[in-house]
């Protein structure tokens, strides 16, 4: 049995006997957290809740020289500094969130139907009302569209902050005309300007944060997208629970549909309001020549006691710098993300993978679950009530995701979690075709289960891994192109499963589910042969994954030990004093010398944790 890390204090840590002893994995201190990884051989690979990574190999050297320890027993430190700004940017993505689910509470409210004259559930013309629904989820998603696609450009142009504060100006214009629609034209542009402003912030948040993470902790600092979106569906869930008690004919009762959709502008304003104060993307500026920016930023994200003189952060950023010259060697046309194998692979893996998850129904659950619920028999409050306490589950699960990624994985969290979900849309398909307008209450009631039983699947394992994986798989110059791209599938597809939903589900019940169903199975199949795990590596080292020709780690990877350690000296000697110098510059130590020597002792250091040290 392997041991199952936990975090010190919130988990249980589960050690067998011949593990004994060992040190808390977790350790609070002053102002950054510190995961102490284990010491000991493990008879299989070491599964820390972060894995150890460091698999470029000056690591080892670099550890060493700077007086910490080796490579089994290093010290994987989160600043507070780095974990509070990645949490900061994601609270724009809860009004996304918020703003996609508001319409599932909505159209609980009976004033809704009364102010807009709609009819309700089972009045003639309530397919007119199913049109309208579906209609309102519909132009939010093109609306979203066309924000990914104005992302691509944006955050290449104005750079990773400046687009997230217009992704938060937009959103709150659209949220404001929401709140204050006159009739349904106003609401439905409302919408659609809302839309845009979700997706610019869906888009840039996933990729602003996984620049300026760690590779030991990227998988954990993008789940926060994930749980910050979960938060915005319990969010407009519970919100709009606590709005259903105003009766209809009640002269202030719009407020019970108004205030919700108001809501959704307040994340945006405190973004907006504090944006000033984030860093630029390191990785950005470099891309635009700012060197000396971006190589402060990078000290300041990975400053820590253990490390006064940022040996860390200044390796990192040469790794970076280097891949960046590399990246200025390619061509950069419009069709660039399609020019290459690896790129085109990229591309379809990036669709594919926001394509399927839509296509397991997970909008068609949340925004249309008060629909289904009624549909199952259940009535009043209740639907409104289960569905706030379904999306509050989420929020748990995409924080159990945060915590456990970085150790199993994206691509086995994906795999498992898509066979959970396919598994319950069969079994909820199978329910409702059998006692769908039945009295049979412990049939509706086994179905409602599923639908439950489905979330668990999805947001312990797909919800926020799915923004993870799609940041990471795509070069530095090309990931502002790549994650608009698979998110404008994931919005495309929301398009077509969400304005058909309301439709379909009162024209053809439960043979819809068979829509969803069929083209999961697909995709799962695609997703296990087709998908690449990429945890543990750095950005620019995932590039060796896909086969480019031009990218850091396989030319550090065929290094031998002592090319790594003069490319490892180098990347001190460069960055000297916390500077950035020209190229061809040698630093003091160099004295003069046409190329820079390293000392055979530290050659001999890692040549001797090479050759001692197993590989993770």
């Amino acid at each position: 049995m392997e041991p199952n890390f936990g975090l010190t204090g919130v988990l249980t840590q589960k050690v067998p006997n011949r593990y004994a002893p060992r040190q808390p994995i977790v350790e609070l201190i002053s102002s950054y957290t510190r995961y102490t990884i284990d010491t000991t051989p493990p008879r299989k690979r070491d599964l820390g809740i972060v894995p150890l990574i460091n698999n470029l190999g000056f690591s080892n050297w670099r550890l060493h020289h700077s007086g910490l320890t080796g490579l089994r027993g290093e010290e994987i430190q989160i600043l507070k500094y780095n974990l509070w700004l990645v949490i900061f940017v994601a609270l724009g993505t809860i009004s996304t969130a918020y703003g996609l689910a508001v319409i599932g509470s909505t159209v609980g409210q009976p004033n809704f139907y009364t102010y807009f004259n709609l009819a309700t559930a089972g009045q003639p013309g309530y397919d007119h009302t199913t049109n309208i629904i579906g209609a309102l989820n519909g132009v939010n998603s093109a609306g979203a569209i066309a924000g990914c696609i104005f992302q691509a450009w944006s955050a290449d142009y104005y750079g990773r902050k400046r687009t997230m504060q217009i992704g938060c100006f937009i959103l709150i214009i659209g949220g404001a005309l929401c709140a204050g629609a006159a009739d349904i034209a106003m609401f439905l542009v409302g919408r659609f300007v809302a839309g845009i402003g979700a997706g610019i912030l869906a888009c840039v948040v996933p990729i602003y944060q996984a620049e300026v993470s760690t590779p030991e902790t990227r998988g954990a600092m993008v789940c926060v997208t994930g749980i910050m979106y979960a938060f915005g569906y319990s969010l407009a869930g519970w919100v709009g629970y606590g709005c259903y008690y105003m009766k209809a004919s009640d002269p202030s009762a719009q407020f019970s549909w108004r205030f919700p959709l108001a809501f959704q502008i307040f994340f945006p304003i405190v973004v907006l309001a504090g944006s000033k104060l984030i860093p630029y993307s390191p990785r950005w500026l470099l891309s635009k020549g700012r060197r000396q920016e971006a190589l402060d930023i990078v000290k300041r994200l990975h400053k820590s006691p253990a490390d006064p003189e940022d040996t860390k952060a200044r390796q990192e950023f040469w790794l970076m710098e280097k891949q960046y010259e590399m990246d200025a060697q390619m061509s950069f046309g419009h069709f660039e993300l399609f020019k290459t194998p690896a790129n085109r692979k990229r591309a379809l893996m990036a669709c594919v993978l926001m394509w399927g998850d839509q296509f397991l129904g997970i909008f068609v659950m949340t925004n249309y679950g008060v629909l289904i619920y009624a549909s199952l028999g259940l009535s009043g409050s209740i639907p409104l009530l289960l569905n706030a306490c379904w999306t509050t589950l989420t929020i748990i699960g995409n924080t159990w995701t945060a915590l456990f990624i970085d150790r199993f994985g994206r691509r086995k969290f994906m795999l498992i979690g898509s066979a959970g979900c396919i598994t319950a849309l069969i079994c909820l398909c199978a329910l409702t075709a059998s006692f769908l307008n039945t009295t049979n209450k412990a049939g509706l009631n086994a179905a409602v289960f599923f639908v439950w039983f489905y979330i668990f699947w999805w947001c312990f394992f797909i919800d926020a891994t799915q923004y993870v994986y799609v940041s990471e798989i795509f070069p530095n110059h090309l990931r502002p192109y790549g994650v608009a791209l698979g998110l404008s599938a994931f919005y495309l597809a929301s398009e077509v499963t969400l304005v058909g939903a309301p439709v379909a589900l009162n024209k053809i019940g439960w043979k819809f589910y068979l829509v969803l169903i069929i083209p999961s199975a697909f995709y799962w199949v695609i997703m296990f042969f087709m998908f690449p795990e990429t945890k543990g590596r750095t950005l620019e080292e995932i590039g060796d994954v896909f086969g480019d020709n031009l990218h850091v780690a396989s030319h550090w990877y065929n290094a031998s030990p002592e090319e790594k350690a003069r490319m490892a000296e180098q990347a001190l000697i460069e960055t000297e004093g916390g500077i950035v110098r020209e190229k061809g510059y040698r630093g003091a130590a160099a004295n003069g010398a046409a190329d820079v020597e390293v000392p055979q002792e530290k050659i001999g250091a890692v040549q001797a944790e090479n050759a001692t040290v197993p590989r993770v």
